[in-house]
């Protein structure tokens, strides 16, 4: 699908049609051509393009999945992603996904999990309700860490991505592959911020929303109830003690316990009744000082998303794929493909490199 690939790799790069046009010697109508599928250019122009996009020429011959049907979700009406921006990150999404389906393709059966229903949680009374019954929704403990937050919802049929685009506008998203969720979040954001975003947008997925509220409201709401989900307010109460004078640096093993920032434990204590409104103005004055409603000092390991990985090296082992066809599913090199997935590289490598000659030849 070389229509989809082109835009792909010009939205990366962040140009313009016309200014791709304009270094690759071509006109703005021959890429909205070459892009909607109306027309398909020769060896020289696609030699033209690559180089222009630092992209090979086989990757705008790579094989996309068409068998996908996507609905991604909305970016905010305020949001400071230019148009541009906002299509690469779709883009990204769905060649990710595309690569991702591939392999799930080849192994064949259900190697994912059952999904929850998405919209299928109706809001309540309030936050500190409805991230209980999120965590409910999903079959997690209603009180204590989450400790893992890819690790969970991979394997409760949630898709997790890790966008790792140029863009530091952009947080996170949320959509639909197949009507399977998926997740995608800023991998270049702390961790804590992203445990954050993935549950925000968890949120926005699994809950109903009224469709008179408007946007802000049920952005502040998601929000809200991420907060809820990660922080119980038994929880709170139960790590912090009912009542705190100030927001103090020992409460730093909390928000490593719990993987939050020290911005969230603040908002749940101060929501919790724990500590006042002026302890809490004070200390955002302070973190603010420091710079932390930024970058905030980063407490915890980051979290990856490993299922697709695991999957495809599956099917190396099962030799369904050879390395080199997982190499290209996964976007890494053959040799990173054999330290990880292969036990004894050197011995291994001749090992997959003789089998696939010989599958190449049945």
């Amino acid at each position: 699908m070389f229509e989809k690939n082109l835009k792909y790799y010009r939205l990366k790069k962040g140009f313009s049609k016309k200014e791709l046009a304009t270094l690759a010697g071509l006109t703005p109508m021959a890429i909205s051509n070459y892009e909607s599928g109306n027309r398909k250019p020769d060896m020289d122009i696609l030699k033209r393009l690559a180089e222009v996009l630092e992209a090979r020429v086989s990757d705008f011959l790579k094989v996309r999945n068409e068998k996908l049907d996507f609905c991604h979700g909305e970016f905010r009406k305020n949001s400071s992603m230019s148009q541009k921006e906002q299509e690469f990150v779709r883009e990204y999404a769905e060649e990710y996904l595309g690569r991702f389906f591939t392999v799930i393709e080849i192994l064949g059966g259900e190697v994912l999990a059952e999904a929850p229903g998405c919209h299928g949680l109706k809001l309540g009374d309030n936050p500190e309700e409805d991230g209980i019954a999120m965590r409910r929704y999903l079959n997690i403990p209603s009180s204590g860490p989450v400790p893992d937050i890819a690790y969970t919802l991979e394997n409760k049929g949630i898709l997790l991505l890790d966008f790792k685009g140029s863009s530091d506008k952009f947080s996170g998203i949320n959509g639909t592959v197949n009507d399977r969720p998926y997740v995608m979040y800023n991998a270049f954001m702390s961790p804590e911020r992203n445990r954050s975003t993935i549950t925000h947008e968890l949120a926005h997925l699994l809950f109903r929303w009224p469709e008179d509220m408007s946007e802000k409201e049920v952005e502040e709401r998601a929000t809200a109830i991420s907060g809820a989900f990660l922080f119980p307010k038994e929880d709170a109460i139960r790590e912090l003690g009912i009542r705190r004078s100030f927001i103090s640096k020992d409460m730093e093993i909390i928000c490593r316990e719990y993987g939050i920032s020290m911005m969230l434990l603040t908002k749940r204590a101060q929501l919790a009744g724990i500590v006042t409104d002026s302890a809490a103005k004070e200390f955002y004055m302070r973190a603010s000082s420091m710079g932390w409603r930024k970058n905030e000092p980063v407490r915890i390991q980051a979290e990856q998303p490993v299922l697709f990985k695991q999957l495809v090296y599956r099917a190396i082992n099962e030799e369904e794929i050879s390395i080199q066809r997982g190499a290209e599913l996964l976007g890494v090199s053959y040799g990173e493909i054999v330290n990880e997935c292969c036990f004894n590289e050197g011995i291994e490598d001749g090992v997959y490199q003789q089998r696939n000659l010989i599958l190449m030849n049945t």
